[in-house]
């Protein structure tokens, strides 16, 4: 993860780093936003050649248009997408990256299908099951070489970031654990400038593996520029001293210069509670909600969760079916939970314990709940309890991107030993988001804490684009759920 930073006093290292040093102000594509280009331009380039030797060989299934020349790839992109594809867990795992291609190309296929199926005479015209096939092998056959490029790529060494850390001391430390663990980029190599009137640097630091600090004797801007940094990151214990001149002629030489929690919020995805600090999140951009945004917002809350609830009613009926079969009682049920601005309200949700599960008071729900039905467990596993929800959305109760909600009596609790959790009311409860696509179930104050992160990352990014990438990427989270109870 993090590659051997060595002395900047070898001449012969010098010199090669001199020669492969990235001009400033120059940020590298990430390996996952590189795929993504990679699977659009092959794709582009592929899928009208399999239209024309579909339309040669098969004369029968007529001749296909712009819009399936358009629509096929982009389903099958929005798919690979869905099913986390480019995210850094599949980044990693590359047999289960190829796992996934074919899964993405079928269910992408199938709903280009379906929308040609339904569009008016002659686009309908052509046949619906050779495009489908064709487009299976061509997108399978795309993401199994994108991703085999990739890998060789990596091999090679592409798609490392070279960070320059200006300290040397435990917030170095913690930094580099993150990124080791979290970062969005999955190979960096780190130097870490340490200033020796500062103090002694991280005994961890300097006792790991592949890790070297970089004497402050010269210039950063010197150091800078020997190092080839695509980025310099302010990480230091003690500001006082620090020499700001120096670094501000490093932001004018070119070198984006980043103070280490705007850095660390944009790399690993969450507002890092540990490491928090009330003035930074002051002063920092973000936690802004325009009209405009909120009435889009609000739109598509009634677009989709209108159109999900038309589409899942009939699973909504069989389930709740199954619910009263499978034990007396009604088959849904209404909890207390919280939303916007502290404000109470009634979840509608599919019944999944024995209608005595909570004699005892509210408690977490635990790994192998005795209290939850044999439908229960697959109700919860399959995310289906969570569908009657749709009509709280409708009502305005919730929105279908937000924090989940909890209850008043737990609310109360985390809030009492949690900073800023009140703060994840500023927006409605969603019926899933950033918390949700991101980490799995939670049930104890730690796994609270953890996903408060994400939900103040979420509140201070609020967007409808940000809330659209969630929607897809809660497919994923549905077909391979993680930590359900």
């Amino acid at each position: 993860m993090v590659a051997a930073v060595q002395h900047l006093s070898q001449p012969a290292m010098l010199a090669s780093r001199m020669s492969r040093m990235a001009p400033p102000n120059t940020r590298k594509l990430t390996a996952g936003k590189a795929l993504f280009l990679l699977d659009t331009l092959l794709a582009v380039l592929a899928w009208p050649v399999v239209l024309w030797l579909m339309a040669t060989l098969v004369p029968s299934a007529g001749a296909p248009g712009l819009v399936h020349g358009v629509l096929y790839p982009a389903t099958a992109l929005m798919f690979a997408y869905a099913l986390g594809l480019y995210r850094r867990d599949a980044l990693l795992a590359t047999r289960k990256s190829l796992a996934r291609v074919p899964i993405a190309s079928v269910m992408g296929g199938l709903t280009a299908s379906a929308v040609v199926a339904l569009l008016p005479p002659p686009l309908s015209s052509v046949g619906v099951s050779a495009l489908f096939l064709a487009a299976l092998l061509c997108f399978t056959g795309v993401g199994f070489a994108t991703r085999i490029v990739l890998f060789a790529a990596r091999k090679q060494g592409k798609f490392r970031r070279r960070l320059l850390v200006i300290g040397a001391g435990n917030r170095a430390w913690e930094l580099m654990l993150l990124l080791r663990r979290e970062g969005r980029t999955l190979a960096y190599d780190i130097g870490f400038v340490h200033d020796p009137a500062t103090g002694a640097p991280d005994a961890r630091l300097t006792d790991t593996p592949y890790c070297q600090i970089i004497p402050a004797h010269d210039g950063y801007r010197s150091i800078a520029d020997l190092f080839g940094a695509d980025q310099i990151v302010v990480a230091v214990d003690e500001r006082r001293g620090m020499r700001m001149e120096a670094l501000l002629e490093c932001k004018t030489a070119g070198y984006p210069v980043y103070e280490y929690l705007r850095f660390l919020e944009d790399e690993i995805g969450r507002v890092d509670l540990k490491r928090l600090e009330l003035g930074w999140l002051l002063y920092a951009e973000g936690f802004a909600f325009s009209q405009l945004d909120l009435l889009l917002k609000r739109g598509l809350d009634l677009a989709v969760s209108g159109l999900l609830l038309l589409l899942a009613g009939p699973f909504l009926l069989a389930a709740m079916l199954a619910v009263k079969l499978d034990d007396p009682g009604p088959a849904l049920y209404r909890q207390k939970r919280v939303t916007q601005g502290g404000r109470d309200f009634f979840i509608l949700k599919l019944r999944t314990m024995r209608t005595d599960a909570e004699k005892m008071g509210a408690q977490w729900a635990a790994e192998q709940d005795p209290r939850i039905t044999r439908i229960g467990r697959f109700l919860r596993r399959t995310r289906l309890d969570e569908l009657p929800q749709l009509v709280n959305v409708l009502r305005g109760d919730m929105s279908f991107v937000g924090p989940r909600p909890e209850r008043p009596e737990f609310t109360r609790e985390l809030a009492a030993k949690l900073p800023l959790y009140n703060e994840r009311h500023l927006v409605k409860a969603g019926l899933t988001g950033w918390a949700q696509v991101n980490y799995p179930y939670g049930a104890s104050l730690d796994d609270a804490r953890s996903k408060l992160s994400y939900d103040l990352y979420y509140v201070k990014n609020f967007g409808v684009l940000f809330d659209l990438l969630i929607m897809l990427q809660t497919l994923r989270v549905v077909l391979w759920p993680g930590g359900v109870r």
